[in-house]
Order: C-alpha cells, then sequence, then structure tokens
C-alpha cells in the first residue's frame, strides 16, 4: 500500500497546482451505517457517546438533515453522486448508476480529479453490484479500497447463545479474543485509517479520506463490556410502540432482516405486525445503544491519531449517516420507510479555523475520551442550524468548504450530465463573523424543505415489502417534510419506465409536526394532496 501511494502522489506532481496561494485542506469523511441521532450532542441523555459529542462541541451540527432514501444502498448511490433516487434510478441494491442511469461523478471522485488523493475504508459505498463490485473504483479512488478482513464473520454463527452454542443472531455482545481473527471490522478500519493518515502525513498532497464504519448496523455484534453502560433497567421502550391505527398498510414495513436471525426466530413472532415481547424490545434497545458507544470509541481513536499527527489545523471533518433506525416506534424495527426515524440523521462538519479556532503548537482538539469514565461531561455542541436539509447537500458543500469548484445545479433531466448537483450548498451556513455569535443558524423557514421516497410491491406488508427489487416495484411512496408536516402521498409505480403516476393514488399520511412530532396522527384525507405533492417535487 505504501507504494501505491507514493506512486499517486509522485503522478499528482504535474497535476499539482502552481499558482496555489494557500495549502488545500485535506478531507476526513465519516460514514455510519443504520445511526439514527441518538447521540449526546442531539440530547439523548441516556446514549454515552463522549467522542462524537466532542467533535459535535467544535463542528457546525445540523439538527435535521434527512437521507433520500432509508436503506443503505440507494442512499449512499445518492449523496455521493449528490443525484436523488430517481435520477440514479437506484431503489434497490441490483444495479450500478453508471451503468443503469448515467455516468454521474462521485464526491471523491471531484476531489481526485483536483489533484487529492483519494482513499476509502470499511463500507463508504455499499459493496456488491451496487459500486461495480469495485467501490467504484477506479473513478472515485486514487489506491485500492480497503475491506477490514472480518467483515465475512458479521452475519454467521459468531454469537454465543446462553445454551453454549454459536448463533447468528441478532444481539450479538461478543469477547473480540473468540471471535474469529480476534478482532472486529470496526477495530480494523480504525487502524487501517490511521495508518493511511500516517502516510499522508508527510505527502505533499492533499488526501480525501472516506472511513465508513458497520455499527450500529444489525447484527448488533460488539465488545460485550459495552453492554454494561446500558443496564436494562435503564432501558426505556419506544414512546410509541404501536403500529399507529391510521397508518396505511403499505406505509408499515415488516422487518423481514432482523425475523430471520435465530435469536429473533425463536420468538415466534406473528407476521407481518409483531409484536415483539416487551423484554427483547428492551435488549435489542439495549444492544443498539452499546452499539453505537462501540463505534464512538472508534471514531475518538481515530480523531485522536488525527490530533496526534497535527493534522486537525488542516483537515475538514464531515460526519455523517446514511439513514436511520426505528428502535419500536411505530412497532417497527428497521429503516425501509419515510417516518423521520428511519430518514432523519447525524450531520456535523469541522472546519479548522472556521468552526473552531485554529490549534496553537501542543494543544489537542481530539483528546480520546473513555466512555466508560464515570464522570464524563457532556459538551454541548458547537453552532447548531435547525433547518432543515439533505443528504444531497454533502457533496456541493465539501467541495465549497475544500475551495473546489461546486458543480452547478442538475437541468431536468440530467440524465446525460455527468457532473452537476441536486442538492443546495451549505456553505452558506459557515459565513459567521466570529465564534461567539448565536449558536443557533437559521433560514427562510419556508424554503426549509426536505424529500424522500420508498418504494412498495403491494399495498400490503409482504415478505419483499422492505427491500423489493426493482421489477417487483409497484408503489413509490414519496415524501416532502417541511418545518410543519410530513405529507406521504403513495402513487403507482412502472418499474420499466421509472414512472410515478400522480394520478393513481394509493393512500397518503399527513403528520402536523408541532402536534404529532412523533408522527402518530395521521390526518391525510383525501385526493386534495395528490396535486399539491406533485407541485411541491423537486
Amino acid at each position: 500500500l505504501g507504494l501505491v501511494l507514493a506512486s499517486v502522489c509522485t503522478s499528482l506532481e504535474s497535476a499539482a497546482s502552481s499558482n496555489s496561494t494557500t495549502a488545500p485542506l485535506n478531507v476526513l469523511l465519516i460514514i455510519v451505517d443504520d445511526l439514527r441521532p441518538s447521540l449526546g450532542c442531539y440530547g439523548d441523555k441516556l446514549v454515552r457517546s463522549p467522542n462524537i459529542d466532542q467533535l459535535a462541541s467544535h463542528s457546525l451540527l445540523f439538527q435535521n438533515a434527512f437521507a433520500q432514501q432509508a436503506v443503505c444502498a440507494p442512499s449512499r448511490v445518492s449523496f455521493l453522486p449528490g443525484r436523488r433516487p430517481d435520477t440514479t434510478r437506484l431503489y434497490d441494491f441490483n444495479s450500478y448508476w453508471r451503468v443503469h442511469a448515467g455516468n454521474f461523478s462521485t464526491i471523491p471522485q471531484h476531489f481526485k480529479e483536483n489533484g487529492y488523493v483519494t482513499m476509502s475504508v470499511g463500507k463508504v459505498f455499499h459493496p456488491g453490484i451496487s459500486s461495480n463490485y469495485s467501490d467504484d473504483s477506479p473513478f472515485s479512488w486514487s489506491v485500492p479500497p480497503y475491506h477490514p478482513s472480518s467483515e465475512k464473520y458479521e452475519n454467521t454463527k459468531t454469537c454465543r447463545g446462553p445454551d453454549g452454542e454459536l448463533h447468528a443472531n441478532l444481539l450479538c455482545p461478543v469477547d473480540v479474543a473468540d471471535v474469529p481473527e480476534g478482532t472486529l471490522p470496526d477495530k480494523q478500519s480504525t487502524e487501517q485509517a490511521i495508518r493511511l493518515l500516517e502516510k499522508m502525513k508527510t505527502s505533499a498532497h492533499p488526501f480525501f479520506l472516506a472511513v465508513g464504519y458497520h455499527k450500529p448496523h444489525i447484527p448488533f455484534r460488539y465488545p460485550k463490556e459495552f453492554q454494561k453502560l446500558y443496564p436494562l433497567e435503564n432501558i426505556t421502550l419506544a414512546p410509541d410502540p404501536q403500529v399507529p391505527a391510521g397508518l396505511p398498510p403499505v406505509a408499515y414495513n415488516p422487518w423481514m432482516d432482523i425475523r430471520q436471525r435465530e435469536d429473533v426466530q425463536a420468538l415466534n413472532l406473528s407476521v407481518p405486525y409483531g409484536p415483539i415481547p416487551v423484554d427483547f424490545q428492551r435488549k435489542i434497545r439495549q444492544s443498539y445503544f452499546a452499539s453505537v458507544s462501540y463505534l464512538d470509541t472508534q471514531v475518538g481513536h481515530l480523531l485522536s491519531a488525527l490530533d496526534d499527527l497535527q493534522l486537525a489545523n488542516s483537515t475538514i471533518i464531515a460526519f455523517v449517516s446514511d439513514h436511520g433506525w426505528a428502535l419500536g416506534e411505530h412497532g417497527e424495527w428497521a429503516k425501509y420507510s419515510n417516518f423521520d426515524v428511519a430518514t432523519r440523521v447525524p450531520l456535523m462538519f469541522y472546519v479548522p479555523g472556521r468552526t473552531a479556532p485554529l490549534l496553537e503548537a501542543g494543544e489537542k482538539l481530539f483528546p480520546y475520551i473513555d466512555p466508560f469514565d464515570s464522570i464524563v461531561e457532556l459538551m454541548e455542541p458547537g453552532r447548531q442550524v435547525v433547518d432543515l436539509v439533505e443528504l444531497l447537500s454533502l457533496f456541493p458543500t465539501l467541495a465549497g468548504l475544500a475551495g473546489l469548484r461546486v458543480p452547478p445545479r442538475c437541468p431536468v433531466p440530467s440524465f446525460r450530465v455527468a457532473q452537476c448537483r441536486e442538492g443546495q450548498s451549505l456553505v452558506k451556513y459557515f459565513r459567521f463573523q466570529d465564534l461567539d455569535e448565536d449558536q443557533y443558524l437559521r433560514g427562510n423557514p419556508r424554503e426549509s424543505v426536505a424529500y424522500s421516497q420508498y418504494p412498495r410491491p403491494a399495498d400490503s406488508p409482504q415478505w419483499n415489502s422492505d427491500k423489493p427489487s426493482l421489477k417487483d416495484i409497484k408503489v413509490m411512496g414519496y415524501s416532502i417534510r417541511t418545518v410543519d408536516y410530513r405529507y406521504t402521498v403513495w402513487v403507482g409505480f412502472n418499474p420499466r419506465e421509472f414512472l410515478a403516476n400522480f394520478s393513481d393514488v394509493h393512500a397518503g399520511e399527513l403528520y402536523f409536526i408541532d402536534s404529532d412530532p412523533l408522527q402518530d396522527h395521521n390526518m391525510y384525507n383525501g385526493s386534495w394532496g395528490r396535486d399539491l405533492l406533485q407541485s411541491l417535487l423537486p
């Protein structure tokens, strides 16, 4: 790897800008899988996430950031090229956008074409056909992407059950010394990312390093000591654990993936609505939160290494999740929906000298914090943006913060345009005068809108409702989230023509945020909303 990096850096010499007056900023992009905003910096009083909270205290934090589709591959193939799912035409896991939709450029590709050494560690693109079995190499990356060797054990029988046997369980706290290879994927990814930072420390070229963490994606396979942070007697249930009475059947997802785990199968749950026994609900929530704290330690080690290598003054850090995850809200235990709990994600940006002062010699910005310390000071986030934003904004925002050309707005349609953006740049939120200004930043709330969508194979929950293949999609749920409401309409969809028929309304949902923030009381009452939604869609 060192030889490959050296070769890449040498080949970039001729591409380096000779008239640059300031050194370009590096970029560290941290992408987390299935992480909802269950973090101290987002107001969660139970979850211990001191290292992510510390990052937030030096960052601009977006309180209301939303994914465009709440499932792994479509979300990542949306925000990495900066296009909506209706443009990438990826609603499942089974196609590569460059072949299937258009040869769209990506965030790392843009940085690579502007003289950066671009590197991928862990789960950045979703593996498999949706990234051409190559994590979009060679387009996006200067060196071959790294995947931890222990990844292959994630869904195998490595969970020690009460019977002493190994199982493929949903709940999988482990003794790391006993698992295959004696390590876990996210630990390996952190170690590799630190090695790359060490190599790039002496490089004359800026770097773009993307690090993708698996947890808290299921199965909840994490070092067992993290369970101790969350005694079961302290674990509450979701505030709205029942399937809402007014929820259209098409809007419900039956969380089939967790039903396939051995420990969940043993519960003999009814399909599609469950419910899961209360004691097991607490255990799921316990393991999710424990996985988040385990993730936090990996982020902490990574950022501490960045600090130790004296790279904090020259590196933008972006932290984001691909989508959320329901922990019993609405009687659901997965993503696969348009609800806030599935689409809302953490999003924050650290920009040296802009969101935090530049460090003096010997100062540390990101010292590692042990979540097991009995006294962990709760850190307040830095500036916060309350406007609604979309993950589509990641591409133009990172480009703008790094001083690169920001792609132009996309025409409609844009299938033949290699590089353009369907999201707004968020750089305007970083234009505060000094670090003592009001920490809450707001724009015009009427311009604050986020769109998401989710496909279904039928009007009622069935075995493939969570992740229908393209050919099986019959209905598309288009959703608009504003400061006042979430409005979703489920309409007929032709998967061969990629066309939604807004005259064929199957169901609708309307939730008023002020009076119903959890989105439990559906106020939709007819076809009046069909024309409204179609007029508002981007």
